[in-house]
């Protein structure tokens, strides 16, 4: 593995920086917070939901290891959503207590801050694996019938289409995920591969979410991915695929103090451009 620096790397400021005494309190002051809603999200389905700014939700593994496709909007402006890429560039290719997600631009601010995760230990498996990957994307329709010639219309992009219907949102809104509990890496082709997911009943990965949120989830129809979906020994996995749940929570105000939603990115977004009858300003 190499020891090569990261490419992005804080220059002024803290902005990558968390004050991880602040997320500690929220894990570890488990009576001030409220559980104010909680769902179970059946297999092969998808459900959508919304979490307030300063509020904690959770995914729970209620039976077992199943796989979760995530996606994240702001709730009051679906044009800022989570951005896969820049969050692995500004966080990890897979992430744990502390990581944040970050939104698409122009906006370009952290949308929740993990603060919790019970397979946080899991660290780098002997076959390279980790877990909560943003390598990956949702499995899709469209990619099985080129793969497969066949149609099945219940591939985590399609359930993520069906859950964010009821808020008028599209599948153009769907967006690249965060796999919750996946278990992925790169083989020494620089292939992605996936593994069978290592969480047990009662395992969570815990969100901070710092602006009001618009949240959705796919159980993945591969379950936990312990039977491959494509090639010569693909079978039908249904047989693992368990429910997931999500618990929603609301915090008490002493946790809080001193916090509040970060501001989108302070760039003015000229590009270059001059405005027309506007004096040049940098």
């Amino acid at each position: 593995m190499s020891n090569y620096p990261a490419a992005y790397q804080v220059t002024k400021g803290s902005v990558l920086n968390v004050d991880k005494a602040f997320y500690d309190a929220i894990a570890r002051r488990q009576n001030d917070r409220k559980l104010i809603e909680s769902f179970t999200v059946p297999i092969r389905s998808g459900q959508a939901w919304t979490v307030p700014a300063g509020h904690v939700f959770r995914i729970v593994t209620l039976e077992g290891p199943q796989v979760a496709d995530f996606n994240m909007w702001n709730l009051h402006n679906p044009r800022e959503r989570m951005w896969a890429s820049r969050t692995r560039q500004l966080q990890a290719a897979h992430i744990s207590t502390y990581d944040r997600i970050w939104s698409t631009l122009p906006y370009l601010r952290p949308m929740v801050t993990i603060t919790d995760d019970s397979l946080a230990g899991y660290g780098v498996d002997g076959d390279g694996g980790r877990v909560h990957d943003l390598l990956g994307t949702r499995c899709d329709p469209y990619v099985n019938k080129l793969l497969t010639g066949e149609d099945f219309h219940f591939h985590c992009h399609s359930n993520l289409v069906r859950a964010i219907a009821p808020y008028g949102l599209t599948e153009f809104d769907v967006h690249d995920v965060l796999n919750v509990f996946q278990c992925t890496g790169l083989n020494q082709d620089d292939k992605y591969f996936m593994k069978a997911c290592p969480a047990k009943q009662g395992d969570y990965l815990e969100f901070f979410a710092e602006i009001d949120l618009l949240c959705a989830m796919s159980t993945c129809p591969g379950g936990d991915l312990s039977v491959p979906m494509w090639g010569p020994d693909a079978r039908d996995p249904i047989d693992v695929c368990r429910p997931l749940g999500v618990e929603i929570y609301a915090l008490d105000d002493t946790l809080l103090k001193g916090w509040s939603s970060p501001s989108v990115a302070p760039y003015k977004g000229l590009h270059g451009m001059r405005p027309p009858h506007a004096d040049w300003q940098d």
